[in-house]
């Protein structure tokens, strides 16, 4: 299984500029309709590159993709990218479960804005740390583990011996690596940052799936601009 996250969005693009201005002023719509910047459609057509680069019969046979705008314009911007190449397309499902996590009322808000707007928030997110904070109307990361954890029961399931590539956003990234760790697994300390355009690559030995490598960019030849959504 690899694990890729969508290209650089617009809404990191405004969270870069707000961090440096110190904004507290929410982007514009829904997080679910956030499209990717220029230079995430430059990142997702590097990923068509990798893609294309993967051996005939090793690659993914399957993708399973976020229903979000970026992880759309991700894949498609990969397989367009990847069919110039001479790869063969790939089928594709999107599910629901691989959405981004869901952040409440402080959707689409950057971070200072928690700090400006709900300092006792702030210090409730401070106290229970990031995996178990839970924003007003949202979902903590282990909300996240419960649905994506779901996803990977069914998958296993359906589609037994596939080799997958899920396209989706960093908080399913990082519970893909806390479910595939198994029952037992310690909640992480600290989050381990997920890069823009990234790949993650689990093997299975028909039991399990091992990490192999996380957050792997070496495929982009442009610096990247990273971003919390």
């Amino acid at each position: 299984m690899w694990a890729v996250r969508h290209g650089q969005s617009t809404a990191n693009v405004a969270f870069a500029a707000a961090q440096e201005s110190g904004s507290t002023v929410p982007a514009p719509g829904r997080d679910r309709d956030v499209a990717l910047s220029d230079l995430g459609t430059a990142q997702a057509s590097a990923l068509g590159g990798w893609l294309a680069g993967q051996a005939s019969g090793t690659g993914p046979d399957l993708v399973v993709c976020s229903p979000y705008r970026r992880a759309r314009q991700t894949w498609e911007e990969m397989a367009d990218r990847a069919a110039e190449l001479g790869a063969p397309r790939v089928d594709v499902l999107v599910d629901e479960r691989l959405r981004d996590r869901e952040m409440g009322i402080f959707e689409l808000h950057p971070p200072a804005a928690l700090h400006a707007r709900a300092p006792e928030e702030a210090a409730r997110r401070a106290l229970l740390g990031e995996w178990h904070y839970r924003p007003p109307g949202g979902e903590a990361f282990t909300d996240v583990a419960v649905r994506v954890g779901q996803f990977v029961t069914d998958l296993t399931a359906a589609a037994p011996g596939r080799r997958v590539l899920v396209v989706a956003h960093d908080a399913v990234v990082i519970a893909l690596r806390y479910v595939t760790a198994g029952i037992g697994a310690e909640a992480p300390d600290r989050l381990p940052p997920v890069p823009n355009a990234s790949v993650s690559h689990w093997r299975g030995d028909g039991r399990h799936l091992a990490l192999v490598s996380w957050g792997n960019t070496s495929h982009l030849i442009a610096p990247t601009t990273q971003g919390a959504r």
